[in-house]
């Protein structure tokens, strides 16, 4: 492109030649231009708009300052809201720990005076004289994450000690350990004798409890009934498995009140105290097995209490 100068100072004309470079910048200048002047005068207006008495301006002004001041309220109800809704979790995550706390409490047979957890904990100390600084929010969320997935790996930890407390609870209500009637004494204990049939030295597999015809025999912990009817040698007899190789037998009983199936709970009524089978008179016949090997029962039953 050529521009042709004229002037009557020039003698003659004077000729400028314009190349495809220096046309972009000059129509690159003649935009933006008016954007540098549109953006000093926006810039002039916002920081002396006090010193300009105009109303226009100053409505432009608090327009601008409202829209921020929104946006900023909106951005930390976000934040507020967020934050409430983990709070909210804890809190849930923290009746749940207290809960469970009572419970594992009760089946430990700690006193709920030693740890109330329904109370927070007692803190203090003298004053520090390292200054103290106010929280960023970037440090409080971190402290909320921290406190959330300590929260949830204690509450995992405490179901594991439930579950284990359980467990033994459960282990120990199986042991036979409470006697299976509440009068009578041992007329025959575990182990050699003489047979009173044969007169010979046998081995005697359990205890016998002398007592009257028709007194409650209870189960001596609870379990499963794998036998309630005659067997040979033991006349009436009602056998329990109460898990883990344990079983306990009952027999020469005069009438059975159970039968095979059923679940029987420790000290729950089985069946009455009979003659029937092997016997020279009233009494209970009580067995303890653990995998099919005898056990003397005055063993367990000294366990109880």
């Amino acid at each position: 492109m050529n521009i042709i100068l004229v002037s009557d100072r020039l003698a003659n004309p004077k000729t400028v030649a314009l190349g495809t470079r220096q046309l972009s910048l000059l129509l690159a200048a003649w935009l933006i231009t008016p954007v540098i002047l549109a953006a000093a005068l926006f810039y002039l207006a916002l920081h002396h708009a006090a010193d300009i008495d105009s109303p226009y301006i100053k409505s432009l002004v608090l327009s601008a300052q409202q829209d921020q001041l929104e946006k900023g309220h909106a951005y930390l109800q976000t934040n507020l809201s967020t934050m409430a809704v983990r709070v909210g979790q804890m809190q849930a995550q923290v009746l749940r720990l207290e809960a469970l706390g009572d419970r594992l409490a009760n089946m430990a047979g700690i006193s709920k005076q030693e740890f109330q957890f329904d109370k927070p904990p007692a803190r203090g100390g003298a004053v520090s004289s390292i200054p103290s600084r106010d929280l960023k929010r970037s440090e409080l969320e971190k402290m909320i994450g921290d406190l959330s997935h300590q929260l949830d790996n204690q509450g995992d930890q405490l179901s594991v000690m439930e579950a284990v407390l359980m467990q033994k609870s459960l282990s120990k209500a199986a042991l036979p350990t409470s006697r299976p009637v509440e009068t009578g004494w041992y007329s025959s204990n575990f182990g050699w004798r003489v047979d009173p049939f044969t007169g010979k030295n046998a081995f005697h597999e359990g205890v016998d409890f002398m007592s009257e015809v028709g007194t409650p025999i209870y189960a001596a912990a609870g379990g499963v009934v794998t036998h309630a009817g005659p067997s040979t040698g033991y006349g009436n007899l009602v056998e329990i498995d109460h898990g883990n190789g344990l079983v306990t037998r009952y027999g020469h009983i005069s009438k059975v009140l159970t039968k095979e199936g059923d679940v029987v709970l420790r000290g729950q009524e089985i069946a009455e105290v009979g003659n029937t089978g092997r016997s020279t008179g009233p009494h209970l016949h009580f067995e303890v097995r653990y995998n099919g090997v005898p056990q003397n029962p005055a063993r367990y039953l000294g366990m109880n209490g």
